[in-house]
């Protein structure tokens, strides 16, 4: 008899300790109002929501962590089909008649522990439904954001909404007419909403969320990127910018019933916090910073005294043509390590600046080194044109409308300063050696005045490219450095100007000045100048002439030489 009844009060603890667990584990939302949430590890987390009310037909359950994944389930055995797990998940839940409770199930899928925020927003039978005509993803009704990036683009995807419709109503078909009252009358706004630059941190993210959570907050604080229509594809791509955190929302809006829904926002930094090699903490690499460093002393002293010092100038112009375009070319060609790249890139650098003044000094030829310090001065001109939102007219999505525009002023900039060569030359060492200063910059703290260059490095280099929003946040850092850049820029030029009105346009080569020198002294036997004596002897004769000058009066000195 005690062994029974020591076993029943055994029963009894385990599931008194049961009930605690699962109370533990099971989280209270209030409609609209953000849950932080911790997953334990090996654990479930369920999500709950009582108290619905009438009017509201279905509820979007979405949960965010700042870089862990985590698995949002309808069943507390995540099943496909029935669950989705990223960093950014969310759920949408369909009400029945007199539901008024609804819950959900949190866990991670390699069984650590997480941490983040969680909401839940409650919509009406005339709110557009996210994701209700999904035909491409494993959840029947999914009102997420898909997000994958590379080095070059950021790619968003979500499946297209339907019209609202009742509890329990049979929802309408996704594929009939136009004409119809269907969700074809439907239109998506995609937003952007850039966290601070270089803020790669927990609390910056959580806020931030809270503010693109719904459609309102979207409204107020998000950049409305562009509008698509239910005919549209529902994807859209990016520049990706590497550091930098960014939110993407997505609202669909009923434009006959005035009605809008949000999908589920998501966030991406374009680099991984997972990863040991060239993740998010690895952004700014040493050679990265020696190189660009080198290269931003170089174009500070070119900026401002470039073309006095002509011949530092066309090796630090050569160098910089040169390496960008075997950059591109070694990139393309070969799969090889950034590092590798970076070094092979300085020294076919340093060749080509080599080339670029010894073909100065043997040829003499001021016109063909001023067109390749044209075409840099074209391309940075062009880089700033397409960095403006002119970039992003669709018809420049377009490869061939894009480079043949490119390219036009690219060329169109020598060809304007072939009249004045002195005076594009220096606007080509102020506005270039200033931009260096602005990359050296970057090399330690992010900067989106990089993607001026960057981006059209990108489209080089990708074909994928073309069809990429470039938009990139301008923040406090970047006015300062649009700043920092003009000062030093119009600084330069004037300076240049200044020192330089009273000189020859162009200092001569040297290499021509000998040949002709040499020519005419071969040429003109009766010209003075071709029977003066040499170097030794002119020394020999300027000794004589000191030694008599310091011998004391009445004395002689036998000669030395």
């Amino acid at each position: 008899m005690p062994l029974k009844r020591e076993c029943l009060v055994l029963l009894v603890l385990s599931w008194v300790g049961s009930l605690r667990a699962q109370d533990e584990n099971r989280v209270l939302f209030s409609l609209g109002i953000f849950q932080n949430v911790s997953v334990p590890v090996n654990g479930t987390v369920q999500a709950v929501v009582s108290r619905i009310p009438a009017d509201v037909s279905f509820l979007t359950m979405q949960f965010h962590t700042h870089h862990h994944n985590v698995t949002l389930s309808y069943t507390q055995i995540p099943l496909y089909g029935f669950s989705v797990t990223a960093a950014d998940v969310g759920l949408l839940s369909n009400l029945t008649l007199n539901q008024t409770t609804v819950s959900w199930f949190l866990k991670t899928p390699d069984g650590s522990s997480a941490a983040g925020i969680g909401v839940i927003l409650p919509y009406t039978s005339t709110d557009p439904v996210p994701g209700a005509c999904n035909q491409e993803f494993p959840l029947e009704i999914d009102p997420n954001i898909y997000l994958q990036y590379n080095l070059f683009e950021t790619m968003i995807t979500f499946a297209p909404a339907n019209i609202g419709y009742k509890r329990e109503e049979t929802p309408p078909a996704c594929d009939v007419d136009v004409s119809s009252s269907t969700r074809w009358r439907l239109v998506y706004e995609v937003y952007q909403y850039f966290l601070p630059e270089g803020d790669l941190s927990e609390q910056s993210l959580i806020s931030s969320l809270k503010r693109v959570a719904n459609v309102q907050n979207v409204q107020d604080n998000g950049r409305k990127v562009v509008s698509l229509t239910s005919h549209d594809r529902t994807q859209f791509s990016f520049s990706s910018l590497p550091g930098q955190g960014v939110i993407f929302s997505v609202i669909v809006r009923d434009p006959v019933l005035n009605t809008s829904a949000s999908y589920i926002p998501v966030h991406t930094y374009a680099c991984s916090f997972n990863s040991t090699l060239d993740g998010c903490s690895d952004l700014g690499r040493v050679s990265t910073k020696v190189f660009f460093t080198v290269i931003g002393l170089a174009g500070l002293f070119v900026c401002f005294v470039g073309h006095r010092f002509f011949k530092c100038e066309l090796f630090c112009m050569g160098f910089g043509f040169t390496a960008f375009v075997f950059f591109v070319v070694i990139t393309i060609t070969t799969p090889l390590e950034y590092n590798l790249r970076l070094a092979l890139t300085a020294l076919v650098g340093v060749v080509g600046g080599v080339v670029m003044l010894m073909s100065w000094w043997r040829f003499g030829s001021v016109v063909a080194c001023v067109l390749v310090v044209g075409l840099i001065l074209g391309f940075h001109i062009s880089s700033i044109v397409f960095f403006t939102p002119l970039g992003d007219f669709p018809i420049f999505h377009d490869d061939v409308v894009f480079w043949v525009v490119f390219a036009c002023i690219m060329m169109f900039v020598p060809l304007f300063f072939i009249r004045w060569p002195r005076e594009g030359n220096i606007i080509a060492c102020g506005l270039v050696g200033a931009y260096t200063v602005v990359l050296a910059v970057n090399a330690y703290t992010y900067t989106s005045l990089s993607y001026i260059t960057l981006d059209v490095l990108k489209r080089l280099l990708n074909h994928n490219f073309s069809r990429a929003f470039i938009s990139v946040p301008l923040q406090d850092i970047d006015f300062i450095l649009i700043t920092v850049w003009v000062v030093l820029g119009i600084s330069g030029i004037v300076v240049q100007l200044y020192r330089e009105k009273s000189r020859p346009f162009f200092p001569p080569s040297p290499y021509v000045l000998w040949k002709q020198e040499r020519e005419r002294r071969k040429t003109n036997v009766l010209d003075p100048s071709h029977h003066k004596p040499s170097l030794s002897a002119q020394i020999l004769g300027r000794i004589r002439q000191l030694t008599q000058r310091t011998e004391p009066a009445g004395e002689t000195t036998p000669l030395l030489f």
